[in-house]
């Protein structure tokens, strides 16, 4: 069966719902966890030159605590139940991408992430990072609604 899961978050309501999902299916089936949050690039455009480098640094602080918050809460479910759990946090703008990346490098057998329920034409302009994993990842995807 699955020994290690990669569970994507975002910090989202509906994530940490489906990160207390995977935390309790990692724990049924015996498996590790890789929870991992991306962050966008920061991209100065349009900005004073002077102000650049202080803009950088303030999106980078506050990329970082984002991806702390939503990670913390994830080490400390899984810390509670007793499995095992490594956090990352990688800055892209391709959040999927980065998804099938982590997994590929960390030999994740599973990606276990939350469906965000947009339909229609939201998903269809929005796009959906889910869908986007499911239709290029080569590693089975187990989707939380």
């Amino acid at each position: 069966m699955y020994k290690h899961i990669l569970l994507p978050t975002d910090g989202s309501e509906l994530s940490e719902r489906a990160a207390r999902e995977g935390i309790r299916f990692a724990k049924f089936i015996g498996a590790r966890l890789t929870a991992l949050h991306t962050t966008p690039e920061f991209y100065p455009t349009q900005l004073p030159a002077h102000t650049i480098v202080e803009r950088a640094r303030e999106h980078e602080e506050r990329s970082k605590e984002h991806a702390k918050r939503a990670l913390d809460a994830v080490e400390q479910a899984a810390r509670e139940v007793g499995v095992a759990c490594t956090a990352l946090h990688r800055v892209s703008d391709s959040p999927w991408d980065e998804i099938i990346k982590v997994a590929t490098e960390h030999s994740c057998d599973l990606v276990f992430m939350a469906s965000h329920g947009r339909r229609g034409v939201s998903a269809l302009l929005l796009g959906s990072e889910t869908n986007k994993v499911l239709t290029h990842s080569k590693i089975p995807v187990l989707v939380c609604r």
